[in-house]
């Protein structure tokens, strides 16, 4: 049920093509999690409507962020 933590490194620490790997997976897992919370979303009742509402509005906010970044650093999937 829960994730074990998993210590990051600094992006600073991180070669260019790194740096954009980890930003590209980050991508990738979090729309995994949206996609998750969105079918959750379809089954839930009672308390949990809110918990699946307010998850799909934070992993939509953090992809919103996270593909904003890939943008700015004119990064695609293939590279």
């Amino acid at each position: 049920m829960y994730e074990s933590y998993i210590k990051e490194v600094p992006i600073m620490d991180l070669k260019k093509e790194e740096c954009d790997q980890s930003l590209i997976q980050s991508i990738l897992e979090t729309q995994k999690r949206l996609d998750i919370a969105h079918k959750n979303f379809q089954y839930a009742k009672g308390d949990l409507v809110d918990y699946y509402a307010y998850q799909i509005k934070s992993e939509q906010a953090k992809i919103d962020y996270l593909l904003k970044q890939a943008k700015n650093k004119k990064i695609t999937k293939s590279n």
